[in-house]
């Protein structure tokens, strides 16, 4: 099966609207699957989308296959966007600003309620939470200057929209934050990629070490490096005790992380991580059963997951992210995004 990462998906009530990734970012989107998980309740919606004859056809096969409609296509896009994009200093790859994100979000999820009402029914936000998400402590202020102009016009967009929705307080808020964008000034936002300073230790007592990835699919977005190889472990004795320490470089944001070591895919140690300098680490003390095991195994035989590590987790390969960052890298300039747009205009560089 297909990874989520390669297949972007918008969730509807009652079915789930599917894309294909590299068609996606490549910006040449022309066809879309829906598949029905509840019939009765995707039929409105879906005889609002497609029409009659097409809603029959997928009632019948529980899919099909219709021509893409711009407004899903750059839901589906920002919702990956916001899950999966690979930032990395290594890669060239910058963040994004998750104010923009939201914000632009808001707006494509207003445009598909406008073109197949009752689609996004219980979807997992809805345009007021997300306005409020990225207008929340002044981010999308602190995010703007770059794009000040792109910004007022879509709050505008979304002040009608509220108006139209009767909610008048936030009708006026977005009115007010595009007259309050009018004023700013132009000027560039940092975009700055944690890197952190190097991790020095010494190879004393050493006996067991190795380098890990991070899997994106165990972490939450937005908070490590995408890059391979980022995460080195070992596992030191001394005065006749032993411990696991872990380091993970390159880190955005904080976050609730563990790693958990596994030998033959059994864990058999696990480490709190802490943010630092650009990066998370932490060590673990090593129970008598778990030294004894290090100390007698092979560095090959033992792994490291950081995140979570549950079995039911469906993890990405180092193909998958590859093939992702490939695609990401070859994004064409017009087709970018508001918050892509924003680190460029900031940066004055092409990524």
């Amino acid at each position: 099966m297909t990874h989520p990462v390669h297949t972007p998906v918008v969730a509807a009530d009652g079915g789930l609207v599917r894309f294909v990734l590299a068609d996606l970012l490549a910006g040449s989107v022309s066809s879309m699957r829906i598949e029905l998980t509840d019939p009765g309740a995707a039929e409105p919606w879906l005889t609002r989308l497609v029409g009659a004859d097409d809603t029959l056809t997928a009632l019948a096969e529980g899919h099909i296959d219709v021509p893409a409609s711009p407004e899903l296509a750059r839901l589906a896009l920002l919702l990956w966007l916001r899950r999966w994009w690979p930032a990395s200093p290594s890669l060239g790859i910058p963040s994004l600003d998750a104010a923009l994100l939201d914000l632009e979000t808001a707006v494509a999820t207003a445009a598909v309620e406008d073109v197949a009402e009752g689609l996004l029914d219980g979807f997992e936000a809805d345009p007021a939470e997300l306005f409020d998400a990225a207008i929340a402590a002044d981010a999308l202020f602190a995010a703007a200057p770059p794009v000040a102009g792109e910004v007022g016009a879509l709050c505008t967009r979304l002040s009608f929209w509220f108006d139209e929705q009767d909610d008048v307080v936030r009708a006026e808020v977005a009115a007010g934050s595009a007259a309050r964008l009018e004023n700013a000034s132009p000027g560039q936002r940092a975009y700055a990629l944690a890197a952190g300073a190097g991790h020095t230790t010494s190879s004393e007592g050493v006996v067991a070490e190795g380098r890990a990835s991070v899997d994106w699919a165990r972490v939450p977005p937005g908070v490590l490096d995408a890059a391979e190889g980022t995460v080195t472990w070992r596992i030191v004795t001394a005065m006749a005790a032993a411990r696991l320490e872990v380091d993970v470089a390159g880190a955005f944001a904080d976050a609730l992380l563990t790693a958990v070591a596994m030998h033959d895919g059994e864990p058999f140690a696990e480490v709190p991580l802490s943010l630092g300098a650009g990066r998370f680490s932490g060590t673990a003390d090593l129970d008598e059963t778990a030294a004894r095991l290090a100390a007698s195994v092979h560095s090959g035989r033992i792994g490291l997951v950081v995140g979570v590590a549950a079995e039911g987790v469906a993890g990405t390969t180092a193909e998958d992210r590859a093939e992702v960052v490939a695609l990401v890298r070859a994004r064409p300039p017009e087709d970018r995004t508001l918050a892509e747009r924003a680190v460029a205009a900031s940066t004055e560089e092409e990524f």
